[in-house]
């Protein structure tokens, strides 16, 4: 079932547009309607749009630099559009522009650039990804250390998983001190072959644990390290 919400003007709006049908739209796309969302996905290229005839819940050929062709769309009456032109610069930027004169209140782009960010923001996008230039800073931190997974918010607040450090083993969190001492936050423990639990001030970390760990960027990354 698509999933609405009452706008601030009283209007009931749902469902997801995603403008450009590459690999990211194609994915974006994919999983929004496994989720259960209604979307409608449009690109200008009729072949593939062809190929995802069936798999989304509406697919159309149109070109998404068009205000006309988006107003014919109703793009304006969706709760969220995702803008995932990425190569096309020109396109991108259009688009967005589109949407954001429309009013649509969520509106998300793809950028392959800094300045290709900047520009977004300006014209009023209120979420820019840059998946390429995420991942590759994300994939950096796992390789260069112990950690096993990593999410960084724009605040250089961290959330890290990691196996323990030598100091926590067999021992309590208030035993060792960890936020006293390091500035960190055991927030999570998984035993081999269990499931993750919240961690309290008495839980004994084992060597083989997983856990996670949250707290500032350069405080989570020394303690991952130890």
């Amino acid at each position: 079932m698509a999933r609405t919400r009452l706008d601030k003007d009283g209007t009931t709006r749902g469902g997801v547009a995603v403008l450009g049908l590459g690999r990211f739209g194609s994915a974006l796309a994919l999983e929004l309607v496994e989720e259960g969302e209604e979307v409608l996905a449009a690109d200008l290229n009729p072949r593939t749009v062809q190929e995802h005839a069936g798999l989304l819940t509406h697919v159309v050929e149109a070109d998404t630099t068009s205000e006309d062709a988006m107003r014919g769309l109703g793009i304006g009456e969706f709760g969220t559009v995702v803008v995932a032109i990425g190569t096309d610069i020109e396109a991108s930027i259009l688009t967005a522009s589109v949407a954001v004169h429309l009013g649509v209140r969520n509106v998300w782009a793809k950028a392959i650039s800094e300045p290709h960010a900047r520009i977004l923001a300006q014209i009023g996008v209120d979420n820019v990804v840059r998946p390429e230039h995420d991942m590759g800073q994300r994939v950096a931190h796992l390789v260069r250390g112990r950690m096993l997974d990593y999410i960084e918010f724009d605040d250089g607040y961290v959330f890290v998983k990691t196996r323990p450090p030598a100091l926590l083993h067999n021992r309590s969190l208030t035993g060792v001190g960890v936020r006293q001492t390091y500035g960190v936050t055991v927030v999570g423990v998984k035993p081999a072959g269990g499931t993750f639990t919240y961690t309290t001030a008495d839980t004994v970390i084992r060597p083989d644990d997983h856990i996670v760990v949250s707290g500032p960027q350069h405080k989570v990354e020394a303690f991952a390290r130890l």
